[in-house]
């Protein structure tokens, strides 16, 4: 299947228009709470999962534009994102029975298919076509003036309150516009479900991680580690 053009957000279809509109029944508005400035440049966002939550929460109602990266499979056939549904997410990570998943995944593909076309997402591979999503990464930024949003946790094994391990994409991503002459600022958020806050912490500069002399698995974890601690915030 021909993947569609990258375009910028802000054009909803009338579907699409519709889709979110549904989806407000079950996603209520948090509270957007920032410990330091609010994200009013081309920034990269990196939160927790909580499921589809935070993924919907941000689309529906961050007070920011916003871009989502998304698994490749999330982009892909109709077919192909029934596979992603119901093998992974549905059994694997939501940990549901496994023929009510293939049930429930073959109704709600169609929908979900046109949701995500929706949020125009950009897909992530784990390949050499991650080169791919650097660049139209950087399109976002650059050209659309819009914040990336990337979930780097490990959910293989299902969404935790507190996470275990951040895929460090992130930094070649970083890494790449820095060599371009854009010098991110970082946001680290965590969406509290119990709560319903969603903390946004103080901007930390690439070039400031670059300056520490750290190794990318240092980088990585102090911002793994510092949003565990956002999410035992008490606000």
């Amino acid at each position: 299947m021909k993947k569609a053009p990258l375009t910028p957000k802000g054009k909803d279809s009338l579907l699409f228009k519709v889709l979110k509109l549904l989806t407000k029944i079950a996603i209520h508005r948090p509270e957007f709470i920032y410990l330091g400035d609010k994200i009013e440049k081309p920034s990269l966002i990196l939160t927790n999962h909580v499921g589809s939550r935070a993924p919907l929460t941000l689309e529906l109602y961050a007070p920011f534009k916003t871009r989502l990266l998304g698994t490749s499979e999330m982009n892909g056939s109709i077919r192909d994102l029934y596979h992603y549904l119901s093998e992974t997410y549905y059994y694997k990570k939501k940990k549901w029975n496994y023929v009510l998943a293939k049930l429930f995944s073959f109704i709600a593909a169609p929908f979900v298919y046109h949701y995500y076309r929706g949020l125009k997402l950009i897909s992530i591979y784990d390949d050499y076509r991650f080169i791919n999503t650097i660049k139209e990464a950087y399109t976002v930024l650059n050209v659309f003036k819009e914040n990336i949003v990337i979930f780097p946790e490990d959910s293989s094994n299902g969404y935790f309150d507190k996470l275990t391990h951040f895929y460090s994409g992130f930094i070649l991503i970083c890494d790449y516009v820095y060599k371009k002459g854009l010098d991110l600022d970082i946001f680290v958020c965590y969406l509290n479900k119990k709560t319903k806050k969603y903390i946004i912490d103080k901007p930390i500069k690439y070039s400031s991680l670059l300056d520490k002399e750290l190794t990318r698995e240092e980088i990585v974890d102090s911002l793994l580690n510092r949003c565990n601690e956002l999410g035992t915030l008490n606000y």
